[in-house]
């Protein structure tokens, strides 16, 4: 039987977790979510179960609303290495989940790094 998209994705996303775990066990996790319309991001506790900043194109004040491109997602990212700051976290590891890591994961990827957070 083949499988769907949504279950090569679901694998996909599982083995991408599972391997960053092994090697980061500790860090906290800056894990992506790109939907056809948005992107989104959030930075998570996994030990204490908690997410410490987040940051959506769906936020009105980051002027990205109803966009859905490489420079809103680099928009979001600015602005989750900012709240990371704030928040006292210089590091964390990035979860792509289960989306390839180019175009609009690669540019908040990428400027998450220039706004000072190490990933």
């Amino acid at each position: 039987m083949a499988n769907t998209k949504r279950q090569l994705f679901l694998k996909r996303r599982l083995r991408v977790r599972n391997k960053l775990r092994k090697v980061n066990a500790g860090r906290l996790r800056l894990s992506v979510y790109r939907s056809n319309k948005n992107i989104s991001a959030q930075l998570i506790d996994d030990v204490a179960g908690k997410t410490l900043a987040s940051a959506s194109s769906l936020e009105p004040r980051l002027g990205v609303v109803g966009k859905n491109n490489v420079e809103a997602a680099a928009k979001v990212g600015a602005a989750i290495a900012e709240r990371a700051k704030a928040a006292g976290v210089e590091e964390a590891y990035f979860d792509r989940g289960g989306f390839l890591f180019h175009g609009k994961v690669k540019a908040l990827a990428d400027a998450a790094r220039e706004g000072g957070l190490k990933i």
